[in-house]
Order: C-alpha cells, then structure tokens, then sequence
C-alpha cells in the first residue's frame, strides 16, 4: 500500500548561518532605529488602532500569503479546500497558501529585515518552539496583536500555560494559538502485538526485530521531538531541564550522555543500520505503509485515524503512548513584522481561531488536529458538534492523551540538541 505525499522541495539553511544571520539583525535592530518593530501609535494606518468592521473591510479583495509546512498532504489540502473557500466566500479574501518551512522563512525575513524591506511578502506563518523564539529575539515579529482579534478574545483561555507561553519562551501577544499536539507512536495491530511503551521496552523490542523501526533525521520536528521523548526517560525527565535562555553545549552534552549511549546502542538495529534516517515524518509515514518498517510516530494524535479513512492504512492500525506520557505542545499563528496585508492576515487568523475552523480542523478526514479553543466558551452548538465528532478508530480518547502529556522544555535547548544529535549519532559513527 502507497502513502501518496507531495512534498516541496527541501532547502535546510544551516543553523549556524542562522544564528550569524540572527546576531547581525539584532545589531542592526540596536543600532538603527527605523529598523524596529513599529508599536501602535507610530505608524499611519496602523491595524491595531481600527475597529474589527475596518480591518475586514480593508482586507476585503486581498489575498494574504500565508506561509507554513507543507510535508503534509491532508493539511495542504484543509487549508486550500476549507479555508482558502471560507475566507473567499465570508470575507471577500484570498488566501495563498505557500508551502516553506521555518527555517527557510526565517532566513528570508531577516534578509527582508537587513535591507529595510518595509512591505514583505509574507502576511502570516505557521510557527512555534525554537523558531517563535528567534523570530522574537530577531524583532521579525508585528504585534502584539492577540487582543485585536475577536475570537482569541472570546474563545481562548489566554492564562494557559501552553497558551500564554511557546515552549516557555512567554507569547505576549505576538501569535494566537492554531491547535494542539502530542506525540504517539503507531503500530499494526496484526504485526505488532505489544508494542513498546517505554524506552527500554523500545530498546529490547528493536533486538528482537532488527531494521523494523527508525526515525526522521532531525531537525525534522517528530524527529527531534523523538529524540527528546528518549531524553526525558533516560536524563531525569521535563523537571531536570529547567527553563533557560542561554544553554550551555558542553554541559548540556554530558547531561545527555545516557542518551548518546542509548542511541549508540540501538543505531545497528534501526533500519539500513542506521547507516541513513529517513529525511522527514513524511518519509517515514511512507516506509510504514509500504511495510517496511512496523512502527511510525507523530505529534498529530489523529493523523492514522484519517489516513485509515483514505485508504492509506489498514484499519488494524493503532496508536499508544508510552507509560510515563509523551510531550504534547501548541502550534501558533504570528504576523512578520513587514506583512504587506496585516488587515487580511488578522482577519485569517480570527478564521482560524473560530469554532467552525477548529472543529471542521479537528476531523480525522480533514487533518484531526486538535483545537486550540477553551471548550467551556464554546457555545451550546459548537460544543454539540465537538461531542458528535468521532476521533477515529485508531484515536486516543482526550482524558487518555491529557493524563499522558507532558510538557515542553524551554526553546532554548532545542537547536542544541539537535547540533550535538548530528555530532553524537551521525558525525562520530555511533
């Protein structure tokens, strides 16, 4: 059985001519004023001092470029079928969906924001986690803007941990919550009879079963987010990983020595070896329906539900997670600093946020990604329909996934790890 994926073309920047690029903008960002994020009041024609009837008229025969990853085929097509539709026939705008990942945005915006480009073209991305914070700390971001959208204000609690801060790295109104994530495995029911459900039951299942599993190569995000699951179970769990701004390599790197010698243990027993990884989720996805290996994973709790209901899997497929939970996060929604349409960017944003996108988002079908809304705000009818969806045959039940999540270590870490990931498990041949 084939898993069809359309995926773009793959253009990973370094990480370090990121972080180069980075330091020079906020150099720039201190030493040239006009350089810097414009605050309400010092614009004309500022979206933030308008009532929400102007911005919608504003936007109204716009399109808003909307940037965002698009490895998936399902989301690709929620976002141009149900969106792009809604937004054309309520508010009169366009929507243009733009399939690049954050690194490679990023790069783009601060080049935009080094050459003074005041309109870019970039209206609204798709972000979270490490990117949230370089976007921030690099000033490419316009806001705050949360408060001016009506359904963030009617519908979302704005005081929840995962809400009010991205991985820990506080939001202040700079992105509105999209959905929600947590990470589980998937597994053939037929094939695999007790799937493992811990790091050493992993370990022990791979021994038994050589070249069957493997995982994304990082910075894949189920990649990374895999590698961080084995750390939490192996180097003192969510609690020995206190929230910083500033992580230490070296130190950091003998922390994570037992999973380093985790890693080095399972490589030979990982698909090819090990010798090679597969090069995104989407990848692997595909290698799990072709058979060739019998456990897949994702943050999208729901995604084998609808991938059953394509026909893309057998129904004998199911999810788990492992014993001591699995990290769950929030993806969000922010405007760069230059949007060209930042009155049709806030107007898709409000979209996104109300009940009928979230639940319509929500789906198996559609994507199964999990809303980002306080269900007690919901009104009797929304919350009526969200009872009547059914999560899908290989779906976790909420109470399940909430009892098992776990929360997200600050940022900060993340590109660390992933830099020592490629020096422990790939440069030293471990």
């Amino acid at each position: 059985m084939s898993y069809s994926v359309k995926r773009e073309k793959e253009d990973r920047p370094v990480k370090k001519l990121l972080r180069i690029l980075l330091t020079l903008s906020v150099l720039l960002t201190g030493c040239a004023s006009n350089s810097s994020v414009p605050t309400p009041g010092q614009v004309q024609n500022n979206p933030l001092d308008k009532e929400w009837t102007t911005i919608l008229s504003e936007a109204k025969g716009t399109t808003v470029n909307f940037y965002m990853w698009g490895g998936d085929e399902r989301t690709n097509t929620w976002v141009d079928a149900v969106v792009a539709s809604s937004m054309l026939k309520e508010y009169g705008v366009k929507v243009n969906r733009v399939p690049m990942g954050p690194d490679e945005y990023l790069n783009k915006l601060i080049g935009e924001k080094q050459a003074n480009k005041q309109e870019g073209s970039i209206d609204l991305v798709w972000i979270n986690g490490e990117n949230f914070r370089t976007a921030r700390q690099a000033n490419l971001l316009w806001g705050p803007f949360a408060d001016k959208v009506p359904n963030y204000q009617n519908y979302v609690d704005k005081t929840a941990p995962d809400i009010a801060n991205d991985f820990g790295f506080p939001v202040e109104g700079y992105e509105v919550p999209y959905g929600k994530a947590q990470f589980v495995f998937a597994s053939d029911t037929t094939k695999v009879k007790n799937p493992p459900k811990s790091s050493a039951e992993l370990l022990e299942w791979l021994k038994k079963h050589p070249g069957r599993f493997t995982y994304p190569e990082l910075p894949d995000f189920t990649g990374s987010v895999f590698v961080r699951q084995l750390m939490y179970e192996l180097c003192g769990g969510y609690q020995a990983f206190p929230y910083t701004e500033q992580v230490n390599k070296a130190t950091l790197n003998k922390q994570l020595q037992p999973l380093w010698d985790y890693l080095g243990a399972a490589k030979g027993y990982l698909w090819r070896q090990g010798k090679t990884y597969p090069s995104s989720i989407a990848a692997l996805h595909q290698l799990f329906a072709d058979g060739e290996v019998d456990i897949t994973m994702s943050y999208n709790p729901a995604i084998f539900s609808g991938m059953i209901e394509q026909g893309l899997l057998p129904n004998s497929v199911r999810t788990n997670l492992w014993n001591n939970g699995t990290i769950g996060n929030t993806h969000f929604l922010a405007i760069p600093f230059n949007a060209a349409n930042k009155n049709g960017a806030l107007a898709l944003a409000d979209f996104m946020l109300s009940p009928e996108a979230q639940l319509s988002k929500y789906e198996p079908k559609n994507w199964g990604d999990l809303i980002s809304l306080d269900v007690n705000k919901l009104d009797p009818q929304s919350l009526k329909d969200l009872e009547g969806i059914n999560p899908g045959i290989a779906t976790l039940s909420t109470e399940e996934l909430q009892t098992h999540r776990l929360p997200e270590i600050s940022a900060a870490y993340i590109p660390v790890i992933e830099e020592l990931w490629k020096e422990q498990v790939i440069q030293s041949g471990q």
